[in-house]
Formats: structure tokens, C-alpha cells, sequence
């Protein structure tokens, strides 16, 4: 099925939860909050959200600076 990850088109398995779609991309630990369709997922539920075919995923990580 193909999603949009932060404005990039991919294909993925059907029935992948957030979770195991952050291990596959290697970006478990790196990725701090999660929006599908402009809506937060929080992080305690990554793996149970299952993602749809269409959704927009935005993963972000929180950067330090002055």
C-alpha cells in the first residue's frame, strides 16, 4: 500500500503498525512524535496504529539550539 512519509511517497506492507514501520526504516529511538492525517499519535500506542492506505505520516524529532 503507499502512504505519504513526511511528504515522500512510499510503498509499505498492509496491516504495518508505526512501530514496526520505524524499526524497518531503522528510526526507532530516533523519532519523537508521530501525526497521521495532521492528528498526534501518541507514542505508547505505535504499536497498535495501524497505518491506511493514503494516510500522511509525519514523523518528527525535537532538535536543541539557540
Amino acid at each position: 500500500m503507499r502512504i505519504i512519509i513526511n511528504g515522500q511517497e512510499k510503498d509499505i506492507k498492509d496491516g504495518i503498525t508505526i512501530d514496526k514501520l520505524l524499526r524497518e526504516l531503522s528510526l526507532e529511538g530516533k523519532v519523537m512524535a508521530a501525526a497521521v492525517n495532521m492528528n498526534i499519535v501518541k507514542q505508547d500506542i505505535w504499536d497498535q496504529y495501524i497505518l491506511k492506505e493514503n494516510d500522511k505520516l509525519e514523523l518528527l524529532d525535537f532538535v536543541g539550539g539557540g
